[in-house]
């Protein structure tokens, strides 16, 4: 099955870093992992982006048993660029 790579608020949502979750497309294990962790995880998989492999995800794209699913929030914090706070 494959892996499901949790980072960041969606880490904290769901309570693991790390799952494996049964789908054979990324739309399928993301309604998966919506059952599994519940209402306040698939409020921040709403403003996520999903990567398969290391590349951004499609909701179509078919995985499989050795590929890794990853739910990378927005990044927010630091200072802006170009000087002044």
């Amino acid at each position: 099955m494959p892996v499901l790579r949790l980072f960041a608020s969606a880490r904290e949502a769901a309570g693991t870093g790390r799952d494996v979750v049964p789908g054979a497309t990324v739309a399928d294990v993301l309604a998966e992992a919506r059952a599994r962790y519940g209402e306040r995880f698939a409020d921040v998989l709403a403003g996520c982006r999903v990567w398969l492999n290391g590349e951004p995800a499609r909701d179509s794209d078919p995985v499989g048993e050795a590929d890794e699913v990853a739910v990378l929030p927005p990044v927010s914090g630091g200072q802006p660029l170009g000087g002044d706070v």
